[in-house]
């Protein structure tokens, strides 16, 4: 356990912080989760909304630095080639 006041306070902002950024990444696990599995319904319909969804929560986490923004890249990157993939067959 901390000893000063201001380490005190730091534990407690980065419990609060964690439990957010734990929250976003779920969702954002959630929804690759999904959209991994309509790729492989191949339902494009379907998929072009969670890639949107997906996109935005990404671009969101990066800008509050929740994920780093080279990895939101490469996930976007990786989603999207399958996206396309589907979209070309």
């Amino acid at each position: 356990m901390p000893n000063l006041r201001n380490a005190e306070k730091a534990l407690r902002q980065n419990k609060k912080r964690a439990e957010r950024n734990k929250v976003v990444k779920a969702e954002i696990h959630s929804l690759r989760v999904k959209a991994r599995k309509l790729v492989d319904a191949k339902k494009l319909s379907e998929l072009t909304e969670v890639v949107r969804m997906i996109g935005k929560k990404l671009d969101k986490a990066a800008q509050k630095k929740v994920l780093k923004k080279n990895a939101v890249a490469r996930y976007k990157s990786r989603l999207m080639k399958k996206v396309n993939a589907l979209a070309k067959a």
